[in-house]
């Protein structure tokens, strides 16, 4: 099991354009139309099923919103920041 990033941890570590929501991160990528994103989710969801580690992905008309959190540990791990690093490699 990973261990929780106290507060400190996360903003220090939290990768350029993610947010912190409680406890999860998030970024909203934009894209130039509807099926660029839905590409983009679809890349997201082969990285995680790679590592086994998935996100909650929201597609909307022109943007995909990405949040990662580590259920099992109740918050946000260093795994959740290497996935988010892993996700903006993508873009």
């Amino acid at each position: 099991m990973a261990e929780l990033l106290d507060d400190d941890e996360v903003e220090n570590r939290l990768p350029a354009g993610w947010t912190r929501d409680e406890s999860e991160i998030v970024r909203v990528f934009e894209f130039d139309d509807y099926l660029a994103g839905v590409a983009f989710a679809s890349e997201v969801g082969e990285l995680a099923e790679e590592e086994f580690h998935h996100p909650e992905l929201v597609i909307r008309y022109k943007e995909v919103e990405v949040r990662f959190t580590s259920h099992e540990e109740g918050g946000i791990t260093g795994k959740d920041i290497e996935l988010a690093e892993a996700v903006n490699a993508l873009r």
